[in-house]
């Protein structure tokens, strides 16, 4: 049993019928994996290792693969939120099913959505997810600036894209979702980074990343050159209590306005976040440059003289 499982999860985890009777796995075998919740299928003739609960094998058992925000995320990459349901299917898929019950699909009443992009069915076997780069092209066209910007960072921060993909992508998508790329930072950190930097930059604020400063590492973001931010998460600070208060003191000393807002205030309470970095730029006598300054969740730009240098 355990080379049943080895050999699905290791083939990406699901595979066929076929695929496994030829590596020494026959249908009895299966059967009894079924029966006794080792594994579970997503379709007729597939098993697969996942939970049924698995955004993999939910799209596999509607007939495709994850793209979109739901790919990025079942590939470790950054989401905020729990992304809806989106599949690639073959333009020529037949027989979909829903993707949590018997019978056909429907899309709207299960809070799924099918992308009739997919060029070919997996036929032995299947991770369950299209290629990063089909993925983040789907993410381009549909999600939301913020949630796109975030998805490239950490596709660019690991690794998974490089600058050919980039322009690949810049290639493969309309040209008023170009600019998207130009958002882009490879050197951004986190979930909670890359959203702070894309909202303040939607207030037509300059803020620049990985900023160097005497007697510390990298500060996260400055603001209009005088504003130092310092994102903190749980994973990554919990116990750099003395470093972050050393670090403090240099931007201090540096001249600069020192916050460090924890990811969970990023994610949760946004406009306090907001009001912080406004009122320090304001205490720093940059107030007279901002004005119109939109509510939170608003996208316009807002009017602005220019900042005064740092």
């Amino acid at each position: 049993m355990h080379d049943l499982l080895t050999t699905i999860a290791e083939a990406g985890g699901a595979a066929g019928r076929r695929y496994l009777n030829a590596h020494g796995f026959p249908d009895r075998m299966l059967r009894d994996a079924l029966r006794n919740g080792a594994l579970r299928r997503p379709r007729r003739g597939w098993y697969s290792v996942w939970a049924r609960d698995d955004p993999r094998f939910r799209a596999v058992r509607v007939g495709g693969r994850l793209t979109g925000l739901a790919a990025v995320r079942a590939l470790g990459g950054w989401v905020l939120h729990d992304p809806p349901l989106q599949v690639a299917v073959p333009r020529n898929a037949a027989r979909l099913r829903d993707p949590e019950r018997r019978g056909g699909f429907r899309s709207r009443r299960r809070g799924a959505r099918l992308l009739w992009r997919s060029e070919r069915h997996d036929a032995d076997t299947t991770t369950g997810i299209v290629p990063v780069l089909e993925a983040l092209e789907v993410v381009i066209r549909t999600a939301p600036l913020e949630d796109a910007i975030a998805a490239l960072d950490w596709a660019c921060r690991t690794g998974a894209v490089d600058a050919d993909g980039l322009r690949e992508l810049a290639s493969s998508i309309p040209r008023h979702r170009r600019p998207v790329l130009a958002a882009v930072d490879p050197r951004c950190d986190s979930l909670p980074e890359s959203l702070v930097r894309t909202r303040l930059a939607a207030l037509g604020l300059d803020v620049r990343s990985q900023v160097p400063v005497v007697g510390a590492s990298p500060i996260d973001l400055v603001v209009e050159g005088t504003v130092a931010i310092e994102v903190d998460g749980d994973a990554f600070h919990r116990d750099r209590f003395e470093g972050d208060r050393a670090k403090d003191l240099a931007i201090t000393v540096a001249g600069m306005h020192a916050l460090r807002p924890s990811a969970r205030q990023v994610f949760h309470d946004w406009g306090v976040v907001r009001a912080a970095v406004l009122r320090a730029l304001r205490e720093r006598g940059l107030g007279g440059s901002l004005t119109a300054i939109p509510p939170p969740g608003r996208r316009n730009t807002p009017r602005r003289r220019a900042l005064p240098s740092a």
